[in-house]
């Protein structure tokens, strides 16, 4: 099949012209931070993300290019013939908001993929410069995988790549204890409300709230949690790393999936391991997110009076 359709237009570096607004609205939230004593910030948890952001940067230039080659190798062999019109751009927008939902809910339920996207959780605060806590390994993890079938449909490639850069943009702001509810735009939009959910460790939020730009697909397959201001959220991860060394953050759970493979004694368990659920273990020993909003949702249950 020919070249994907090119854009008629030239596509600006979405991401490197947003950083100026980054660097600004991070600014602003530690004044606002400071003054009103909502939120919260560290230094050296700050620090941590910020090279973590610098090192996806990094990522990107040495493995981009598997990326965007592998867009362009399944567009050679794509469904239809999609162009640069209002109602594609209109369909994209939506198809890649339903794909990076998919992405995110696997990356939190099949442990390969969590390996990458646990960098994100790491922080013990939710700020601004959380956002910028990005995965250095999510090329080398096939993380784009979830995207392919949308330029084997027909979307061009450079278009995908477009409406990624924006939901990655817009996915910032929301990472923020100073912003609250957003009255309607809470049905429609991921706001900071649902995504401070998302980032909880308590046990009601527990993988709930994937969304990208689009809180409608959480509603669609069950995925909402409204945030609950009776239960104090709590950040991180299940079992908290504990460390600033920006390395440990990047490969911590690779090195642990390392171990267990090692340790496993069947190829089934080398499976468990490699893509079952996060704390996943043969004997049922380790904490999953299942399991522990199983056992919360039975202490719920024996603290209610009978009647």
């Amino acid at each position: 099949m020919n070249e994907p359709i090119a854009a008629p237009f030239e596509i600006p570096p979405i991401i490197t012209y947003a950083v100026p607004g980054f660097v600004l609205l991070i600014l602003i939230e530690m004044i606002y931070v400071r003054v009103t004593h909502k939120g919260r910030y560290q230094f050296a948890d700050s620090a941590v993300s910020l090279s973590m952001g610098l090192g996806n940067q990094v990522a990107g230039l040495l493995f981009g290019g598997l990326v965007v080659a592998s867009y362009f190798w399944v567009s050679q062999h794509r469904v239809f013939d999609l162009g640069w019109t209002w109602p594609v751009l209109v369909a994209c927008f939506f198809a890649e908001d339903l794909a990076y939902y998919w992405f995110h809910r696997v990356a939190h339920e099949r442990r390969w993929f969590w390996a990458s996207h646990v960098i994100h959780h790491t922080s013990q605060h939710y700020n601004l410069t959380t956002a910028l806590r990005q995965t250095w390994t999510g090329a080398l993890g096939f993380s784009f995988i979830f995207w392919l079938p949308l330029v084997y449909i027909g979307f061009p490639p450079e278009m995908v790549l477009m409406f990624q850069a924006i939901s990655l943009v817009y996915q910032f702001w929301i990472h923020t204890e100073a912003i609250d509810r957003m009255g309607p735009l809470e049905w429609v939009l991921n706001t900071p409300s649902h995504h401070r959910v998302h980032h909880a460790i308590n046990p009601r939020y527990l993988d709930a709230n994937y969304a990208g730009v689009l809180i409608i697909w959480d509603r669609l397959f069950g995925t909402f949690v409204p945030e609950d201001r009776t239960d104090q959220i709590k950040y991180g991860i299940i079992s908290q790393l504990g460390t600033f060394n920006p390395f440990r953050v990047a490969f911590h759970e690779w090195a642990g999936i390392l171990r267990d493979v090692r340790s496993a004694k069947s190829f089934r368990e080398v499976l468990g391991f490699i893509f079952g659920p996060p704390g996943w273990s043969p004997d049922g020993s380790r904490k999953t997110s299942a399991s522990i909003k199983a056992a919360w949702a039975r202490q719920q249950a024996a603290s209610v009076p009978a009647e």
